[in-house]
């Protein structure tokens, strides 16, 4: 019996399968691509540039930096007010290019030959070049809307504005000069106290501007002052506490002791927010708390009241 043969047919659909096997490398191992790591799922805290944002002290926020500055350094959210120098304070209250700066190169000696962690000249010349102050205020004669204005302005940067020798001086002078000139006085205070590396010098300051003080008042003319956090001890105990008018920058730390040393000697328990200007204006310690961008425009009201007060008792007793 013949035995068919069958053959299979090409459909045309056979087709010759890739090498699923990389070709071996050069040394005969085989390269693999690696897989990337898949992330944690847990995202890095970004660290957030120094410069660029600050973070509010009392609700916590983070502040733009920029928005701080053009809001005069006060919260957004909280209305906190942050400390500020004293020539962005100027520039915020007089017009412009109206401040002629008094005493400018004026600068602390060492009567003493004080030493403590640092020699006292030192000191003095590494917060000259920080702060790029000579000494702890600025005083000058300028304009705040229509007033001619003889203003001090404190720098708390500069030794925590501590009442030395020339801090009392230059005060003493403007004081005189508004006198001689009749011009109002506004001292805006910030202070940690008398400067200990003067000694008796520096507590001889609080007598000698309450005097030019008394001068300035038996001439009937106007001094605002204006506490600003903090502002204690001796500069409290002397010309801060003696305006005509007496201001306060909202939440500012204001008094002559700290709370535990006024615990310690009276043995009683101090009243809730005790040196605190809200607490001092209930108290009838201060006449108003005024935000730091209302301050200009107050002045101008109230130095308006002033002088036509005087006005009017010049005339009188004429």
């Amino acid at each position: 019996m013949a035995t068919t043969t069958f053959t299979k047919k090409s459909l045309g659909l056979e087709t010759n399968e890739p090498a699923v096997t990389p070709p071996p490398a050069k040394g005969g191992q085989t390269n693999f691509a690696k897989k990337p790591k898949l992330g944690s799922g847990k995202s890095k805290k970004r660290d957030i540039p120094e410069g660029l944002w600050t973070k509010c002290p009392k609700c916590e926020t983070m502040v733009f930096d920029k928005e701080l500055d053009e809001n005069l350094k006060v919260c957004p959210k909280c209305e906190y007010h942050f400390p500020v120098g004293a020539r962005e304070r100027i520039h915020s209250l007089v017009e412009t290019c109206t401040f002629e700066e008094m005493d400018a190169e004026m600068t602390s000696v060492d009567p003493l030959k004080f030493v403590d962690k640092t020699p006292y000249p030192r000191r003095v010349q590494e917060h000259q070049t920080a702060t790029n102050l000579k000494d702890a205020v600025l005083t000058g004669i300028c304009k705040i809307g229509e007033h001619r204005v003889a203003l001090g302005v404190m720098d708390l940067s500069f030794i925590a504005a501590s009442l030395g020798s020339v801090v009392g001086e230059k005060l003493t002078r403007l004081i005189e000069r508004a006198t001689e000139k009749e011009l109002p006085v506004i001292i805006i205070s910030t202070s940690g106290g008398a400067r200990m590396q003067e000694g008796m010098l520096s507590l001889m300051q609080m007598a000698k501007t309450s005097a030019a003080l008394a001068y300035h008042a038996q001439r009937r003319l106007p001094y605002l002052s204006v506490l600003t956090h903090p502002t204690t001890a001796g500069v409290m105990a002397s010309y801060a506490s003696l305006g005509d008018l007496i201001l306060a920058e909202p939440g500012a730390m204001i008094g002559f002791a700290g709370p535990r040393v006024i615990k310690d000697t009276t043995q009683a328990e101090l009243p809730p927010g005790f040196q605190t200007a809200e607490f001092l204006l209930d108290h009838g310690l201060i006449d108003a708390i005024v935000p730091r961008k209302e301050m200009k425009q107050r002045f101008i009201q109230y130095l308006d009241f002033l002088n036509n007060r005087l006005k009017v008792a010049t005339a009188t007793s004429a």
